[in-house]
């Protein structure tokens, strides 16, 4: 997913805020300049493993079946989580994560009915009904904030899990803002061997790590 968001981005690829699955698929089929693909199932596989993922804004993309002109909206914008898409004549679009972002944030959920002060109508002509002032409703949590240690030698299963139980749920909420940090750190005694630094400084380099370097004690 992340290789394909690259590919989106450098040549470009895109056309306007999206492109068809079956687009790319004719891309990477006819332009030498673009990595050779095994078959359509490996673009199908990379598409759903960007949209499946928690840094899509960042690092990949949104996934919908398909937009509406008239309206100028997406019709089953899904980003952050795991989507079916037909590797036999795949359809649907992978749509940039600015405008996936500006759909979402506007499909918010509706507000809670507002209530009065100490009185209702009662009927027609009746005038107000004093009685009790309705409860307030109770106050929704706004944020969730956690941390966990994960195994180094299992850390993609962990974090799948993660993903599956935790932020699912999370990024499905309305109008929420899902932000996952991952922090690194090594210590090595005996110190790291020179093409171990290289190789990490370069994959941090690539995989757009905010931060990241090795330390002298």
């Amino acid at each position: 997913g992340t290789r394909l968001r690259m590919e989106l981005d450098r040549v470009p690829l895109w056309r306007g805020d999206h492109v068809s699955v079956s687009q790319l698929i004719e891309d990477f089929a006819r332009y030498l300049y673009l990595p050779r693909l095994k078959s359509p199932a490996v673009l199908v596989e990379a598409v759903r493993d960007g949209v499946s993922l928690l840094t899509w804004e960042q690092e990949a993309f949104a996934y919908a079946d398909g937009f509406d002109e008239a309206a100028g909206r997406y019709r089953g914008l899904r980003a952050g989580q795991q989507v079916a898409i037909a590797t036999e004549a795949p359809q649907g679009l992978v749509v940039k994560p600015e405008a996936a972002k500006r759909q979402m944030d506007t499909a918010g959920p509706p507000g809670p009915p507002s209530h009065g002060g100490g009185t209702v109508e009662g009927p027609t002509g009746a005038g107000p009904v004093t009685g009790p002032r309705p409860p307030a409703p109770s106050r929704l949590p706004t944020r969730f904030h956690g941390t966990v240690s994960l195994d180094p030698v299992r850390a993609g299963a962990e974090a799948g899990r993660i993903a599956q139980e935790i932020l699912t749920h999370l990024v499905n909420v309305p109008g929420a803002r899902v932000q996952v940090i991952l922090e690194i750190e090594a210590v090595a005694p005996e110190g790291v061997p020179e093409n171990v630094v290289r190789t990490v400084t370069e994959n941090a380099r690539t995989l757009r790590f905010r931060s990241h370097g090795f330390e002298r004690e």
